[in-house]
């Protein structure tokens, strides 16, 4: 099969929010009069960020929704992506399986494939993701205040636990090891609750690295610290039964993969916030609030943790 009739077969369509997308030199786009775009790219690498025999549908919905979380984290509408990919070989169920699955994210959240590029070489994923949000609304890590409350969506630390369950170091009964190893190959990017957080959100960011890692980038953006509380932070019972094993702390602290949205608002919010956790049907979690002290300190039952793993680092 030819690169080009690759790209016919498995990653042409048509598209909704595009003058121009897949099949000429470049795609067109119009961005809405009083929008900005919102612009974020990720690469994922076979071997480090998803297994070499990992399920192709599942590779294909990850490798577009953690891009589409970027958008989330700003408030922003994801509207466009491109797909760059390397491929040691064509491989036709692969790419059948992939496609299925990186369609199904893109219709999930309206999403239009317009460009990208294929080659040959070691698995490698490229994905540039683009979206609006009305001019001056993006929320931004840069943005929070001492003592802003900090907020939490969804589970945390589940991701994590599904990945040591998949590695054999727990053994999960059901249904706790679907739930942790869907949160792990097939993530929710919270895209409603971060257009719901435009105007009241002061920073956000997803969690991608673990939320100390992620959270530590908004506290030296907003030049602040942090005080949080490991018990207020929702998790799965499993987590929960086993919070005071040291692992476990790490595994919901630096574990990464969430990518739900860790985000700082003023006080006079959380009304508003209980009632959007209701209306999305989401937790949001209080974890603990800002300070102008620079130290980041987590406790558990007023118990000061050693964080000084604090996520992933790919150079770490």
């Amino acid at each position: 099969m030819s690169e080009f009739n690759l790209i016919a077969q498995y990653f042409t369509r048509n598209t909704k929010h595009a003058d121009l997308g897949v099949g000429d030199d470049a795609a067109l786009l119009r961005v809405a009069q009083g929008q900005q775009l919102a612009i974020s790219a990720d690469m994922l690498v076979a071997g480090t960020h998803f297994f070499h025999d990992a399920a192709a549908y599942h590779i294909g919905w990850k490798s577009l929704a953690v891009n589409i979380s970027d958008m989330a984290a700003m408030g922003a509408q994801p509207k466009w992506a491109t797909l760059a990919i390397a491929l040691p070989e064509v491989n036709e169920p692969w790419l059948a399986e992939f496609s299925k699955g990186f369609f199904a994210c893109a219709d999930a959240f309206n999403v239009d494939l317009i460009g990208g590029d294929t080659t040959k070489g070691p698995l490698t994923l490229s994905i540039q993701i683009m979206g609006e949000v009305p001019t001056g609304k993006a929320i931004q890590r840069s943005g929070a205040k001492a003592g802003d409350d900090i907020w939490v969506s969804g589970m945390i630390g589940s991701a994590a636990l599904g990945l040591a369950h998949f590695q054999g170091k727990v053994t999960l009964a059901e249904p706790t090891s679907s739930h942790c190893l869907a949160a792990l190959n097939t993530p929710t990017p919270r895209v409603a609750l971060g257009l719901a957080l435009r105007g009241v959100a002061n920073s956000c960011i997803d969690i991608s690295d673990g939320l100390t890692a992620d959270l530590s980038h908004i506290l030296k953006a907003s030049n602040l610290g942090a005080k949080l509380a490991l018990e207020n932070i929702h998790c799965d019972d499993y987590l929960r039964t086993h919070l005071n094993d040291s692992n476990i702390q790490q595994c919901i602290l630096a574990g990464g993969d969430d990518y739900e949205l860790l985000f700082t608002a003023p006080k006079s919010q959380r009304d508003y916030l209980h009632q959007l956790s209701q209306q999305l049907q989401l937790p949001l979690s209080l974890i603990g609030e800002t300070t102008p002290q620079l130290a980041l300190i987590i406790t558990h039952h007023q118990q000061t943790l050693d964080i000084s793993k604090k996520g992933f680092d790919h150079f770490g």
